[in-house]
């Protein structure tokens, strides 16, 4: 059974940081990219970072040079740092493997950037 665990979401102003972690089981860590999508009242649910097996990243426009994805193979986590959060951050951020499978999502973590 395929289990992904996010957790670090919280209520942040506008420019600070928070840090996201997903802790995965039941499937192969290492050999999955990994993804982590955000999805916003009324709006679809958008991948925004996404690590490779070996450690390649790739970022939607609106995150690049603010948001930093990784992860740690041994431990079957992957991670999001978010800085300089804007309000338009504001979503229920999820991790899955890239593409998706619907049967992977979690309950999500909350991330709530005030004004």
């Amino acid at each position: 059974q395929v289990r992904l665990v996010e957790s670090g979401g919280g209520l942040v102003q506008a420019g600070g940081s928070l840090g996201l972690s997903c802790a995965a089981s039941g499937i192969i860590f290492s050999r999955n990219t990994m993804g982590w999508y955000r999805q916003a009242p009324g709006k679809q649910r958008d991948l925004v970072a996404s690590i490779t097996s070996i450690g390649n990243t790739n970022y939607a426009d609106s995150v690049k040079g603010r948001f930093t994805i990784s992860r740690d193979n041994a431990r079957n986590t992957v991670n999001l740092q978010m800085n300089s959060l804007k309000l338009e951050d504001t979503a229920v951020y999820y991790c899955n493997i890239v593409p998706p499978r619907l049967g992977y999502w979690g309950q999500g973590t909350q991330v709530t950037v005030s004004s």
